[in-house]
């Protein structure tokens, strides 16, 4: 029996994870993947089934534990933002050797257009890297289907399975079509083959080889996929090869009714012999395909014998920024008019009423507190740099308080203020929120520690993940205790409550601190102006 819901994709996935037995969540907080570990937190089934749901550390860390209840026998996933599977690109191509046990799916959520993130990285490079099967869902029915489909797949090959979302598709509803009555858990068992998962050279030479030979099976599989399609539309002047959630843009601007032969790609390694096919028998080809052109330059190399390839590579469809309907329907419209019937380009012009409103940090945000003492104290030495951090205290690069010189990535303050001190930058100054601090700051703390590196820390802790939305922070409470076991001098590491009132002793501190020729710690502490109301109004009931 089915019921119809109305889920985010993020929470069609969740669901469909849940409904098809799962054991254990393991994620890191980041747009635009957080709603998928939320959903299981609250999900009624998942919280009577114990099902494991509790924040991790890092990206790192949530993939080698989700691993490891794979090695157990359990259907489990680990979820984060496309810039997370960077942190835990080592136990990901790593697993690839392993193998899974257990159903074990990998959710990497993109963000084209960076609307939160640094970049935009295309993690379907990395499952190529891997050699490990990636889904990417076209709509919300497919991100809850294919939960089911890549666990079965997983535990078919023994091998972990990469889905791609991207953004538009994490954030926006649709009914989907769901199981009322959820499979039951699998229960404890062991691989059979104990030597894979001990990647010393000898035994990872035999895994490597055999993962080889099995990636000719994956794009056997990817050929017969569900979610792979031939759609011949009856003109082959044009074909089109469209991925994810660029074929429902198709979809979209035709009402359904895509004149042109059509594969759809939803499963890779790509589907080989559907598009020999479909290049065989149209006079030109069109990709269009979310993110980097992974596809078209893969098509370049194998299939490029003359015929026009239109996309990305070739400047006919948008480089960079979100795939759009009027992006494709502008594409089409230029490059075959009278076969498409859209005669011209949209006229997009962005109403003059329409004002763009920048970030900003929260009224009341204990960072703007930090940030206005810190400038202060700063007044009084010549060149200072502050070093920033991935956080909501990013935004106190923009006025009005210009307060931070560069922000690359999680945990990157500490460590780029130390090497600016090694190369006699002084004042060299951190700032970190308490998430980042634990997700990757320590051990850069440590380096700083074992150096006696001059350099000042400040560990904005607002007691939450504050940009994700107030997701619990592994450091709550922990955090001078983390400092004074990595080495930090107790004399050296201080507390102070970032409130306006004690803004003068703030300035006097930093200042304190910034003279000290060696490794510093400041902990400035107020809870996040979100979740304290968050919290106020839950006391109230």
């Amino acid at each position: 029996m089915k019921t119809k819901r109305l889920l985010l994709g993020d929470e069609a996935f969740a669901l469909g994870a849940i409904n098809a037995g799962l054991s254990g969540a393991y994620a890191y907080p980041g747009t635009p993947s957080t709603e998928i570990m939320e959903f299981v937190q609250s999900d009624p089934v998942a919280q009577e089934r114990g099902v494991h749901s509790h924040w991790s550390s890092n990206e790192k860390t949530a993939m080698e534990e989700a691993l490891g209840m794979s090695f157990c026998g359990k259907r489990t996933f680990t979820s984060m933002k496309h810039v997370g599977l960077n942190v835990a690109a080592d136990p990901f191509v790593n697993s690839a050797m392993t193998g899974a046990n257990g159903g074990f799916i990998v959710v990497a959520a993109d963000d084209p257009g960076m609307h939160s993130s640094q970049n935009e990285q295309d993690s379907r490079f990395y499952a190529d890297f891997a050699m490990i099967p990636a889904l990417e869902p076209s709509d919300q029915q497919e991100a809850y289907d294919m939960a089911a489909y890549g666990f079965e797949m997983s535990e078919k090959y023994r091998i972990p399975v990469l889905l791609r979302f991207v953004t538009r598709l994490s954030h926006s509803r649709s009914v989907v079509e769901t199981d009322s009555v959820p499979s039951e858990e699998n229960a404890n068992s062991y691989p059979e083959n104990r030597s894979q998962w001990v990647l010393m050279p000898a035994m990872s030479r035999i895994r490597n080889r055999r993962l080889i030979a099995d990636h000719e099976e994956f794009v056997k599989s990817s050929d017969s996929s569900p979610f792979n399609r031939y759609e011949d539309g009856g003109d082959h002047r044009l074909g089109i090869v469209a991925s994810g959630i660029a074929y429902n843009y198709l979809q979209e601007i035709f009402g359904g009714k895509v004149p042109f032969t059509v594969v759809k790609i939803s499963q890779y390694p790509l589907p080989v012999n559907m598009i020999r096919r479909l290049y065989d028998s149209c006079e030109s080809v069109l990709v269009l395909e979310e993110g980097q052109p992974y596809i078209e330059s893969r098509l370049r190399g194998i299939l490029d014998v003359g015929k026009k390839i239109y996309g990305r590579l070739s400047g006919d469809v948008v480089r960079d920024g979100e795939l759009t309907p009027d992006h494709v329907r502008d594409t089409l419209a230029n490059i075959a008019p009278v076969n498409s019937g859209i005669e011209s380009p949209l006229c997009r012009k962005v109403s003059e009423k329409v004002v763009c409103r920048p970030p900003a940090l929260c009224q009341g945000c204990s960072h703007r507190d930090v940030y206005k003492a810190l400038n202060e104290a700063l007044e009084s030495y010549t060149d200072p740099k502050v070093f920033g951090d991935i956080g909501c205290y990013t935004l106190g690069f923009l006025k009005p308080y210009c307060a931070i010189d560069t922000c690359v990535d999680m945990g990157a303050s500490i460590t780029m203020a130390k090497g600016a001190a090694d190369a006699g930058q002084h004042p060299a100054v951190a700032v970190i929120g308490d998430s980042t601090f634990t997700h990757s700051g320590m051990t850069g703390l440590l380096d700083a520690v074992n150096e006696n590196s001059p350099v000042t820390v400040i560990i904005s802790d607002n007691l939450t993940t504050g940009m994700t939305g107030g997701q619990d922070s592994q450091g709550t409470g922990k955090i001078e205790d983390i400092c004074l076991g990595l080495g930090v001098d107790p004399r050296h590491l201080r507390t102070i409550d970032a409130l306006p009132k004690n803004h003068e002793e703030m300035v006097r501190l930093f200042r304190e601190e910034i003279d000290h020729q060696g490794v510093s710690v400041i902990v400035s502490r107020r809870e996040c102006i979100q979740t304290a109301r968050r919290n106020a109004s839950l006391n109230k009931r």
